[in-house]
């Protein structure tokens, strides 16, 4: 009788420990996110002053210089955030008083500035455009936040091979050397500052054979004229930021 009395106290035992048995959860590890070789996004803003051949008169907006230049510079995981100060008909005059009147964050990453066609057209004081191009400059840099290889002048298309310039020879000819004199002064004036300078007046000239290369107006620039500017511009860029 003792001994079973004995055995049933040690099952008794036994049972109660197994009842009073802690759970141990069971430790997940953490799930990581997939491994991937393409880092984060640089984010970049840039500031495009100018006149219609910045805004990208008649074409979409998509399609202008600025535009595509900040769609060509995802492909290079750039994240550009783009602001244009620039309408059709303006001046040096123009573009600084619009400048002034904007609210301009105080510094971009880069900018770009194409200006003086219409100081031409509208047979403008070519001193006043070297004085006012050079105010121009000095603007660019501040917001270029005072890097100079930051700022990028274009030079100014060559209109005179256009149909809105006419067959006139004179007139033509007219056009074609005062835009010289003109590209010589923004030219001239950007190497002494130091700045990037890219000639796209060679690319505008090409629309008197190739008429793809201008817009439905016969005067300014189409997407594909745009894409080539784009094209020498993009790398230009590119060395500067990294």
């Amino acid at each position: 009788m003792r001994s079973l009395f004995f055995l049933g106290c040690c099952l008794l035992i036994v049972f109660a420990a197994c009842g009073s048995k802690t759970e141990v959860a069971e430790i997940k590890k953490p799930v990581l996110p997939p491994a991937t070789d393409t880092p984060p996004a640089t984010y970049l803003t840039y500031l495009a002053l100018g006149d219609s051949y910045t805004i990208g008169q008649s074409v979409e907006p998509y399609q202008n210089f600025p535009n595509q230049l900040v769609n060509q510079l995802k492909e290079d995981n750039f994240s550009v955030n783009g602001k244009i100060i620039a309408q059709t008909g303006w001046t040096t005059t123009n573009l600084i008083e619009a400048i002034k009147a904007e609210t301009l964050a105080p510094k971009y990453d880069f900018v770009t500035l194409l200006i003086g066609v219409n100081n031409q057209y509208q047979r403008g004081d070519i001193d006043t455009y070297r004085k006012e191009f050079i105010e121009l400059l000095q603007t660019s840099i501040k917001y270029a936040g005072g890097n100079v290889k930051r700022l990028f002048v274009l030079s100014i298309p060559d209109y005179s091979v256009t149909p809105f310039a006419g067959n006139d020879p004179k007139t033509v000819l007219r056009i074609s050397t005062e835009i010289d004199a003109y590209n010589q002064i923004n030219k001239e004036e950007a190497a002494k500052v130091g700045a990037n300078y890219l000639d796209i007046t060679p690319i505008s000239k090409k629309a008197k054979d190739d008429r793809s290369l201008l817009a439905v107006d016969g005067l300014h620039p189409s997407a594909t004229m745009y894409q080539a500017w784009v094209s020498l511009l993009k790398p230009m860029v590119l060395k500067t930021l990294k």
